[in-house]
């Protein structure tokens, strides 16, 4: 038997991104954001409230890192995703993390979360009352450790978090259970 469980975000699991900007003061910010995702072959979409900092910082800079939390800086993470960077002017500092200029846009890399995604804006608009940012995703980084034998980023080293929105609870993302495009294909024969 089913249970209505009413209208709510119910899509599980969903990635913990840490999205980075600069301020125009030059300071690194960095939040937690919910509500994002791939949106095509190079586009990224998050949706922001439209009194973030990192908002305001988008638009000025028109550039932004992702990256993906691990269980390692969970605790960081959770942090970014609470603290506001207009309240709290030293968010970034209390977690202890490192922060350096990508190469490619002008937004910071978090170097201790594994795999960062540099984006430059495409554009925002406004969608169901919050800003829709979509970016370009001009290069994907990722620390060399993370890295399997034959150079593909292995997830199982990464150790990356996913959001459980029915619990308000952070996983670990477990073991492989099939291979895309080729678990189904007993399918098409018949």
């Amino acid at each position: 038997m089913r249970k209505d469980l009413g209208s709510l975000p119910g899509v599980f699991p969903m990635p913990v991104l840490m999205v980075a900007t600069y301020g125009e003061d030059g300071k690194v910010d960095v939040m937690n954001v919910a509500w994002g995702g791939i949106c095509g072959m190079d586009k990224i979409a998050l949706n922001l409230a439209a009194e973030r900092k990192t908002l305001k910082n988008i638009r000025a800079k028109k550039a932004f890192t992702v990256s993906l939390a691990d269980e390692a800086h969970l605790a960081e993470a959770d942090f970014l995703g609470t603290a506001s960077g207009n309240v709290m002017s030293d968010k970034f500092e209390r977690t202890g993390l490192h922060a350096v200029k990508s190469g490619r846009v002008d937004a910071p890399v978090i170097e201790e979360f594994p795999v960062t995604l540099e984006c430059e804006l495409a554009e925002i608009h406004d969608c169901f009352g919050e800003q829709r940012v979509v970016g370009t995703i001009v290069n994907v980084t990722v620390d060399e450790k993370f890295l399997d034998e034959s150079g593909k980023v292995d997830v199982k080293k990464i150790n990356p978090v996913m959001f459980d929105q029915f619990r308000n609870a952070y996983y670990n993302v477990g073991e492989k259970v099939g291979d895309a495009w080729r678990i189904g294909a007993p399918f098409m024969k018949k």
